[in-house]
């Protein structure tokens, strides 16, 4: 499948955010990361999981949440990377740079946040109800989007290892604060950064398709849950 690729330049907060935007030939939607807690745009399994997605006509924009003046900062204080409100809005400064974008401005935007990206993404599908169509939550702390949770409109899936059980009863908590269609998928055996054989691959799996089925659906409206 070819692809167009670019370096993204997305203004946010008075930073410049640095990304790579990757679109296949005729994309059915396309797909904004919002990487973890010491993570960058480089983290092997968020590519790991873009290049799925990819290979199932879903564009993918990887980018740095924080400046890397920001990321040195953050390494010793670990003060930006619990910060949600400045995390989310930066990833509405993404959702809105797809929306300007010529290869990606008539796609649906699906949201894939790992760790406390996860927070972000929920916190920016809340504020961009008409744009942001899905989102995902791999290994994610989305009981840290707190009030946000209950004004996301599109539907969520939570993607937990089995065995990361702290981790797989804070995304409960957050599923029953949602009011959008969402569901839990626990993989068994796998602990919090998916290093399992095998474990990352279904986690992936299940994005695809997740992400798959905002290509066909209109806009969600509140709905139930479900475990998967």
């Amino acid at each position: 499948m070819v692809s167009a690729s670019e370096t993204a330049r997305i203004a946010a907060d008075g930073a410049l955010l640095v990304g790579d935007l990757v679109v296949p030939r005729g994309a059915r939607g396309a797909v904004a990361f919002a990487h973890g807690s010491g993570s960058s745009r480089h983290s092997p399994r968020n590519r790991a999981v873009a290049e799925v997605l990819r290979r199932a006509g879903l564009g993918t924009l990887l980018f740095d949440l924080l400046t890397v003046e920001e990321e040195r900062v953050d390494a010793i204080t670990a003060e930006h990377r619990f910060d949600i409100p400045l995390l989310g809005r930066r990833l509405v400064a993404a959702v809105d740079w797809l929306g300007g974008h010529p290869a990606t401005a008539a796609l649906p935007v699906g949201l894939f946040g790992a760790s406390t990206g996860a927070a972000a993404a929920l916190v920016a599908a809340a504020e961009r109800p008409d744009r942001v169509r899905a989102v995902v939550s791999r290994g994610g702390r989305p009981d840290l989007a707190g009030g946000a949770l209950s004004r996301v409109r599109a539907p969520v899936l939570l993607v937990v290892g089995g065995d990361d059980r702290e981790v797989l009863r804070l995304n409960e908590q957050a599923a029953a604060m949602l009011a959008a269609p969402h569901a839990v998928h626990v993989v068994p055996g796998a602990t919090h950064l998916f290093e399992e054989p095998g474990t990352l691959e279904q986690a992936a799996e299940a994005a695809r398709d997740w992400f798959l089925d905002m290509t066909a659906a209109p806009a969600a409206g509140p709905g139930g849950s479900r475990r998967r």
